[in-house]
């Protein structure tokens, strides 16, 4: 990537950024790198690549900010001058949500990726915002300490990102979501002002509102700069139960585990397909994971397992690298795909609705106690099609998936999809009656509409 180039004449946006982090904190857009470029118009417009500076519609450049000031006077700069501004990390989830409506800047927190403290006693770590999931893990882990989250794409995966999408994983069976382990936030407003939520202590709950509010706000309210979580000590045993058969059996399962004293800290449903292209068998499946001492992991794992015997459902334990690998290739099997033109959607459901919902799609996930998950579908005839499956206005109004998930007291969003299908079908899918009070906070928190303009719920 080729940062500024002081003989070529700037727009006066670069320039001025430039003076504040340096020339070689801020590119060009013709000088980022085409797989990048890609992927930050994937969140903002329809255009094809080759067609972006004839229509002037990419945005003038991305910055690096170092600093949490930086990021404040970049960003009170853009508010002065009315730029908007799309925040991003490393750009994992920056193709989930709304696209982004007349962005003129990236500002990418990817610089600013150092440890502010981590309390080993006190089982807290404050971070910036830029810093990778997966090198606060190897951090923690030196401490024989982690951070409870699986999010996607944990490699590349930001902190500030994941806490923006509010991406947590299987692992919020046992530990929580986001919210429930976010301590401490600190932001810059769409203004430039520095603010801070909550503490680096476990039992401060100052701000704790605040913090719920920006976790999942997808940057429409404030760009993330510092966090603050409580961490957990490294469990000392794992080992994880496979459960496939047929869906009644496999929904009775489910049932019984729910009621049960198991402890799992992972527990999803699986859809047909997603257990025979992992090879796990034939049928829908359920999979648990059990963390504790040894012979609690053990215990537990045998009685899931005697469980699933008695409803003639087929069994495997996976321990020690066999279950590390499960974990992960379940996690790029419904992350990921290798096409272009598939959809991938979050959904929540019921518990109890949970296998009804998973014996109508290919391809799905959903945690047996939120009832929350993932689900991929395959967009083979573009737009029509998806608003056929989705149920959305265009398309079948009775056999929408959307709509017998709504049926279920529950809801179904789009987090990503080709940009063609985003720009003609609601991704949200929201019905509940908060828009107002939504639109409402957003004008309180960002009156000029600079922040992520488009990607939330309503446009917002």
């Amino acid at each position: 990537m080729k940062a500024m180039s002081n003989d070529k004449p700037q727009g006066v946006c670069a320039s001025d950024f430039a003076s504040i982090v340096g020339e070689n904190a801020v590119c060009l857009w013709e000088n980022i790198e085409l797989s990048q470029q890609k992927r930050i118009q994937q969140a903002i417009s329809n255009q094809k690549l080759q067609d972006l500076y004839a229509s002037g519609n990419s945005p003038s450049c991305i910055v690096y900010p170092r600093t949490q000031q930086q990021l404040a006077t970049v960003i009170a700069t853009a508010h002065t001058n009315n730029w908007r501004v799309l925040p991003c990390g490393s750009c994992s989830k920056l193709s989930w949500g709304g696209l982004a409506k007349g962005v003129d800047i990236v500002v990418s927190t990817e610089r600013m990726n150092q440890l502010i403290e981590h309390a080993v006693g006190d089982l807290t770590v404050t971070v910036e915002a830029g810093m990778k999931f997966s090198d606060l893990q190897a951090l923690l882990i030196k401490s024989r300490q982690f951070l409870a989250l699986d999010p996607t794409a944990p490699e590349s995966a930001t902190i500030g990102g994941i806490v923006a999408t509010g991406d947590t994983g299987s692992l919020r069976q046992r530990y929580g979501s986001v919210r429930d382990q976010l301590l401490g936030i600190t932001f810059v407003r769409a203004d430039g002002q520095i603010a801070k939520a909550g503490g680096r202590v476990v039992k401060n709950v100052a701000g704790y509102d605040l913090m719920k509010l920006l976790t999942g706000s997808y940057g429409t309210l404030g760009f993330i700069s510092q966090l603050t979580f409580r961490i957990y000590p490294l469990p000392e045993a794992s080992g994880t139960v496979v459960l496939t058969g047929s869906a009644e059996a496999v929904s009775q399962a489910a049932d019984i585990l729910r009621g049960s004293a198991l402890t799992p800290v992972q527990a999803d449903l699986l859809s047909t397909k997603l257990v025979s292209s992992l090879g796990l068998g034939e049928g829908l499946g359920l999979i648990a994971r059990f963390q504790s001492i040894s012979e609690s992991v053990k215990e537990q794992s045998n009685r899931i397992l005697e469980v699933g015997q008695k409803l003639g459902l087929d069994g495997a334990i996976f321990a020690d690298g066999d279950e590390a690998n499960l974990w992960q290739r379940l996690q790029e099997r419904i992350h990921f795909s290798d096409t272009e033109s598939v959809i991938i959607c979050k959904i929540g459901v019921l518990p109890t609705a949970a296998v009804e919902i998973l014996t109508q799609v290919e391809l799905g996930l959903i945690h047996i106690s939120s009832g929350l998950g993932l689900l991929q579908l395959e967009d083979k005839n573009k737009v029509l099609k998806v608003r056929d499956e989705l149920g959305c206005a265009g398309g079948d109004a009775h056999g929408g998936l959307r709509l017998r998930t709504q049926a279920s007291r529950g809801f179904l969003t789009i987090l990503e999809a080709p940009v063609a299908v985003k720009e003609q079908i609601d991704v949200w899918g929201y019905t509940g009656n908060a828009l107002p009070l939504m639109r409402r906070i957003k004008e309180q928190f960002d009156s000029k509409n600079i922040l992520s303009p488009g990607r939330f719920v309503g446009g917002i």
